[in-house]
């Protein structure tokens, strides 16, 4: 039987999505409870939710700081408090290059990302600071350590949430509040298990997986444990660090 480390409740944003629902399950056992943030993914999110010890599924849309606020104020009342806020949602995109992509593409990953990861950390750090302990993890994108052509939607975003993740650890810090971020290589769940299967020729990915030291894409839960790792007291002397996952991909 696993024991819990951790004191309070994980809460996912974005914890309806393939990779999401990977992070939810790996926070479970760690945690007093685990709030599954959505904005359209009710059903996935409820299912998830009857398959964890003790969950709860909660909308929780990106464009909308209201709805950002009472996500979190259902979780605090559900389980007391929330210990640390998993930032994993984003815009599904293709991989235009930066000459294809428009003004109204900008501001689409602009508004929900960098924005909606803003509205999270405006109503997640007076509650940390009340309870004196939290913390933030956020997934990125390897990308800003070696980038792939076609990857500036993704990747200009994560780079702003990286800084301000980094800007959180430096500030906040004396409250007891850590930030740190997680970057992902090239993974076969959630928006990379799309593109695995319908962007590029398969020749192009076998020359991508060759160009990886551990010669394999990688999968949600290996993702899901260094989130974990950093959201737990295990990695409590951490913060304002960026975990690069990705099998050697950025070597």
């Amino acid at each position: 039987m696993n024991k819990l480390v951790n004191k309070g409740a994980a809460f996912v944003v974005g914890g309806s999505g393939g990779l999401g629902s990977a992070i939810c399950r790996a926070l479970a056992p760690d945690w007093e409870g685990v709030a599954i943030g959505y904005r359209s993914r009710e059903a996935g999110a409820v299912n998830l939710a009857e398959t964890l010890p003790n969950a709860l599924a909660t909308r929780c849309d990106l464009g909308d700081a209201a709805s950002i606020t009472a996500s979190i104020a259902e979780a605090v009342e559900r389980f007391g408090e929330v210990g640390t806020m998993v930032f994993a949602s984003g815009v599904e995109i293709g991989q235009p290059f930066v000459s294809k992509i428009s003004e109204d593409q900008w501001r689409e990953v602009i508004e929900t990302e960098i924005v909606g990861f803003t509205r999270v950390v405006s109503a997640t750090l007076p509650i940390f600071r009340k309870q004196g302990h939290g913390n933030f993890v956020a997934v990125v994108s390897v990308a800003n350590y070696a980038y792939p052509p076609g990857d500036a939607l993704s990747s200009v975003p994560k780079a702003a949430i990286e800084s301000l993740g980094r800007a959180i650890a430096k500030e906040e810090g004396r409250y007891g509040i850590r930030a740190n971020m997680v970057a992902p290589g090239i993974i076969d769940a959630g928006l990379g298990s799309a593109f695995l299967k319908d962007l590029y020729s398969p020749e192009i990915w076998e020359t991508q997986r060759r160009r990886i030291a551990l010669q394999r894409f990688g999968e949600g839960n290996e993702i899901a444990e260094a989130v974990a790792f950093l959201a737990s007291d295990r990695a409590s002397y951490i913060t304002g660090q960026t975990l690069i996952v990705d099998g050697g991909f950025s070597l």
